[in-house]
């Protein structure tokens, strides 16, 4: 089955960690694919050299089509949007002119962006989905890949189950097991709930698993306060891979949510990606993490139904202050939340 009626490729816009990724396993798959990203060094090495993917099951390379911004081509059929989150509306202004009538736009990306892509090109061209993949850029041209993840897709306005998103799903079967959803929301809310623990453990410098078992008092009150926001917003939280929504939703108990401890604890140390996309952003690439079009949202939400979120508020505090340079990774910080998390309480 082919994605799009016209002979346009798919285009993956922001061909890093997870756009690479998927680039590949698209190409793979036998469906034509192009990537088109703003880092002219990136773009150049793939050109040369091809997309290395290098991962447990040994390196390959994919031959993917690359273009920059200033020699794109001039017309765009089904776009795989993976740019940073904060990203999104510069994205959606390059690409609304040069999408094709029956193009559309899917957020393979962290938080909420559907609403945002609706604004530019309407909420019949856009497409809903959540993506889990442990991917990583380790230099231009070369990702990292941690392995197929759990994946989600559907309508964003409508019955979720298209004939264009039927055929989406089955291509990017290579990259997961796309499940075709009409609660794209539920796991898009459950995303951040788990991702605020990869947000705050980039302030220190250690293994993701690691923090996350010795900070549980942190964690736990990061997820519940996200929970929160999420079913006061009338979000039915869904559940992915060792992540278990219900436990940390008014109403779950701490025996429940430390047995997901255990389970999310277990799950991590068998990744390969051992620290987060944040803490790479601040430690590595030194540039802005995504962190505050994550979760402004979220504090948004929580103002309109009267949800106090200390948690979420110093997450963002905190995280200002190390992409600032104003504080160092230090576990001390972690250690200042799992505090405010019992006074929170």
């Amino acid at each position: 089955m082919t994605v799009t009626r016209t002979t346009h490729p798919l285009t993956v816009v922001g061909g890093g960690a997870i756009g690479g990724t998927l680039a590949a396993a698209l190409l793979e798959a036998g469906h034509p694919v192009q990537i088109i990203d703003a880092d002219a060094a990136h773009v150049a090495a793939v050109r040369e050299r091809g997309l290395r993917i290098t991962g447990a099951s040994g390196d390959r390379v994919a031959w993917v089509p690359a273009f920059g911004l200033e020699d794109a081509p001039a017309e765009l059929g089904g776009v795989l949007l993976a740019v940073k989150g904060q990203a999104t509306g510069r994205a959606m202004t390059w690409i609304t002119p040069r999408l094709a009538p029956d193009g559309f736009v899917v957020s393979m990306q962290n938080g909420l962006n559907e609403e945002e892509i609706a604004a530019h090109i309407g909420a019949d061209r856009t497409i809903a989905a959540f993506v889990d993949l442990f991917a990583d850029v380790l230099e231009p041209g070369v990702v990292k890949d941690g392995g197929p993840g759990a994946m989600s897709i559907g309508e964003f306005s409508g019955p979720a189950d298209s004939p264009r998103v039927r055929a989406l799903a089955e291509a990017l079967a290579g990259a997961g097991a796309p499940i075709i959803s009409d609660n794209v929301q539920g796991y898009l809310w459950s995303k951040l709930a788990f991702g605020s623990w990869s947000s705050v453990t980039a302030l220190a410098d250690a293994e993701m698993w690691e923090l996350v078992d010795r900070h549980r008092p942190a964690m736990r009150a990061l997820a519940v306060e996200v929970s929160r926001v999420a079913v006061a917003e009338g979000v039915r939280l869904e559940d992915f891979d060792a992540y278990r929504a219900q436990a940390f939703a008014p109403g779950g108990t701490d025996e429940q949510q430390d047995a997901v401890f255990d389970d999310v604890v277990a799950w991590l140390k068998t990744q390969p990606k051992t620290r987060s996309g944040v803490w790479r952003d601040i430690a590595v690439r030194h540039r802005a993490t995504e962190v505050p079009s994550h979760f402004l949202p979220v504090i948004a939400a929580a103002e309109r139904h009267g949800i106090d979120v200390p948690m979420l508020r110093g997450l963002l505090r905190e995280i200002g202050r190390i992409e600032r340079g104003e504080i160092s990774h230090d576990e001390d910080h972690l250690a200042s939340f799992d505090r405010l998390a019992v006074t929170a309480r």
